[in-house]
């Protein structure tokens, strides 16, 4: 099979890309790809560093705030689309695959004109701007979440769970005594993504010591900007602090409760795993997704929501307290975050760009 993806921006798009290009490299061991994404952003450095045939395009998302801005916007936009269309035409591919970013609205559009077959994947429960308008044009829709499909016509849309979800499933727990963490404490992990966030980093500063006397262990993820914050704080013994961790999923395959944000990737990581978590929404982000998200999660039972504005020690500790006192409630949230996570999710991914390629 010959695949162009596409996927910008974020983690929450690009390793989901990654997810699938690897499904198809399993299934089919001679397919070629080519990653369509742009100049400045992560996708940049990490998709060429895996050895992907990799081609940046000058992209800006518009912008809401200044609209004058969106002049320089659209004439960047027509640019790309023509540089993207030379790409596609010269590659010829069997599909073109949009994963999320606005860097796939000119890939998939440019695909359609071309007469290329075309799916797009949604991560979120409300989908984004640019896959809302691009469902007109492709040839099927696939979902992370069940809730995204009022949002897409019902003959294309198809749930299949977010493809990181199954790779996560095969990974290997850590060994906590490698943190220094006790085999035998439970276990919170509390990160505010690969990043941080400043506002959350204030907060967590003033709380670490009020964890001292629990009987479970804390694991504070900081982001690499705020963990110096930390250097010349008392730390309690139960609580761990890192700036990061290159092996966080195996970590999190040993944790009891994650209390995180609630972006596409990390709501596939702990419904793949069945992990409880107290979830606070990031209010900064587009159509205030990550609320929304967690609104199903909190529906489906598996995850409580803590909003920002209310994240505060005397509201945190005693949510965590009460979810690893109470087994029966804390069971139930286990299982009910396993059974959203789809086990097979990048298989089914696969299964349907398969069919879209062999429709005649």
């Amino acid at each position: 099979m010959k695949v162009i993806i596409s996927a910008g921006g974020t983690g929450g798009h690009i390793y989901p890309a990654l997810a699938i290009i690897n499904k198809i490299k399993e299934k089919e061991p001679n397919s070629k790809f080519l990653y369509i994404g742009t100049t400045d952003r992560m996708e940049k450095d990490l998709i060429p560093s895996l050895g992907i045939n990799y081609v940046g395009v000058e992209m800006k998302g518009l912008d809401r705030k200044n609209p004058l801005n969106n002049i320089k916007i659209i004439s960047m936009y027509n640019k790309a689309k023509k540089k993207i269309s030379e790409e596609i035409k010269k590659f010829n591919p069997d599909i073109v695959i949009g994963v999320g970013g606005y860097i796939t609205v000119p890939v998939i559009l440019s695909a359609h004109k071309l007469k290329y077959k075309t799916v797009i994947h949604e991560q979120n429960s409300i989908p984004g701007m640019s896959n809302k308008f691009l469902s007109k044009y492709v040839n099927k829709v696939l979902l992370s979440l069940p809730g995204s499909s009022e949002y897409f016509k019902k003959d294309k849309t198809v749930y299949t769970g977010n493809p990181r979800s199954e790779e996560i499933i095969s990974i290997k727990e850590a060994d906590k005594k490698e943190l220094g963490l006790k085999e035998n404490k439970k276990l919170v992990v509390i990160v505010m993504g690969s990043l941080g966030s400043a506002t959350i980093n204030e907060k967590e500063k003033e709380m670490v010591n009020d964890f001292k006397e629990k009987n479970y262990e804390v694991l504070l993820i900081t982001g690499e900007k705020y963990y110096n914050d930390y250097s010349k704080m008392s730390i309690p013994e139960n609580v761990k602090v890192y700036p990061f961790l290159k092996n966080f999923i195996n970590v999190l395959k040993k944790a009891d409760l994650i209390v995180t944000r609630a972006g596409a990737s990390t709501i596939a990581e702990i419904t793949a795993i069945g992990l409880p978590s107290i979830l606070v929404p990031s209010p900064y982000v587009t159509n205030n997704h990550q609320y929304k998200n967690v609104k199903e999660l909190e529906e489906k039972g598996c995850s409580k929501i803590l909003e920002e504005k209310d994240f505060c020690s005397k509201n945190l500790i005693p949510m965590i307290d009460k979810l690893l006192e109470d087994e029966k409630e804390y069971e139930k949230m286990k299982n009910s975050a396993k059974k959203l996570g789809v086990e097979n999710s990048a298989t089914k991914v696969y299964n349907e760009i398969k069919k879209v390629v062999d429709a005649k």
